[in-house]
């Protein structure tokens, strides 16, 4: 097996043009430099919006540098000829360029798909927008939550709530997340095509189908009359001391839920025997369940269900879940350094046996790297 410290990564010489903006874009973006890419962010004026959001420390944004670690920042002024001239030299030298402005604005620079094609024909151009490029929605502005609710998304997490009315607040941003992921996994595809072909492509990623796609029993259920449950297979079950998640969803681990239970007189129930009666019969289920559930302390509950094979966890907060063991084992987190000083950024959450995958150590400052990268171009030209 190579030495960790000499293999080359997956992306090694791949230059990317990155002129995103919040957080699906960026995301992509970083895991392309977390695989080796060379990534130029382009800024503009007060640069990312992001740069400004909390916390902020010393002038640098720490979500900022969850997102962009690793990349180099290039300042310039879009409408400026100069700016112009120096995207077009970019551009010639790139693989990869990922955007995520509505349809429309990157053709009004002149910096479309059509004109950076005939400059680099082999240049993989990847577009994020909230709906795609094209269609009745595509002009509209768009962000997570407000993609969240249009898809369909919020209204069907609605639906396994007792008793709720109205939409819960957003405060995780599943969509740009998932944008990021794909955007990412269909500009590797591009990569892959371009080896044969020689040739990049136009990526039209929307971000409401994005959502619509995670959605696959909803995307069933909302074609075909189903029974609603009382009670929703997955939730919240009650300990002496909290609440747990179990994934009882094989014949497996109903078994052993039972086992775990000392009910084993559930499993030639009729009520629960087979999938469909105990999908009918689940508050039932649930209910004597949690008879025994409820007098239990949550550690002894998920003791319980490990030893007899039921998937389950606790409920636990994000700082619970940093501490876990398993992410320090799986090297889960990479340390960066900003101006306001070092701390931690998630690693893409996959390992390669033959190549790195990680964060790059340093934030970059608006504008950090202008010089630099301007002083590339103008040795290239001489060469």
């Amino acid at each position: 097996m190579p030495d960790a410290q000499t293999m080359q990564q997956a992306y090694s010489g791949l230059k990317v043009l990155d002129f995103t903006t919040t957080i699906a874009g960026p995301h992509c973006t970083r895991m392309l430099a977390d695989l080796g890419a060379d990534v130029v962010k382009i800024e503009a004026g007060d640069g990312d919006m992001m740069r400004a959001r909390p916390p902020v420390r010393n002038g640098a944004s720490a979500l900022f540098g969850q997102l962009n670690a690793g990349k180099k920042s290039v300042m310039l002024d879009l409408k400026s000829a100069a700016a112009k001239a120096t995207i077009t030299a970019l551009v010639a030298q790139s693989d990869i360029l990922v955007e995520n402005f509505r349809p429309g604005v990157m053709a009004r620079f002149g910096f479309d798909h059509a004109t950076f094609a005939r400059i680099n024909p082999r240049l993989v151009y990847c577009s994020i927008s909230g709906y795609g490029q094209s269609g009745p929605s595509s002009d509209q502005p768009a962000y997570a939550p407000t993609i969240h609710a249009a898809s369909g998304f919020d209204m069907g997490h609605m639906a396994y709530q007792d008793g709720r009315t109205r939409p819960d607040y957003c405060g995780v941003y599943v969509a740009d997340i998932v944008a990021g992921a794909y955007a990412f996994g269909a500009i590797g595809a591009a990569l892959h095509q371009r080896a044969t072909t020689g040739l990049g492509q136009h990526i039209d990623l929307s971000m409401l189908e994005c959502m619509m796609g995670m959605m696959l029993p909803e995307l069933v259920s909302a074609q075909f009359e189903l029974q609603r449950l009382k009670r929703p297979m997955f939730g919240p079950v009650i300990t002496a001391d909290g609440y747990v998640m179990m994934g009882v969803a094989s014949e497996k681990s109903f078994q052993g839920m039972a086992e775990a239970a000392g009910r084993t007189d559930w499993i030639t129930d009729p009520r629960f025997q087979r999938y469909q009666q105990r999908r009918d019969n689940w508050a039932d289920l649930m209910d004597e369940f949690e008879a025994w559930s409820k007098t239990v302390p949550s550690a002894e509950l998920l003791h319980a269900l490990d030893r007899a094979g039921v998937p389950a966890s606790a409920y636990r907060t994000v700082r619970e879940a940093l501490a876990d063991p398993q992410v320090a084992h799986r090297v889960a987190l990479a340390e960066v350094t900003d101006a306001g000083g070092c701390y931690n950024v998630f690693n893409v959450p996959f390992r390669m046996s033959a190549s790195p995958a990680a964060a790059g150590p340093r934030v970059p400052a608006l504008g950090e790297h202008t010089a630099e990268v301007m002083a590339g171009l103008a040795s290239d030209s001489r060469a």
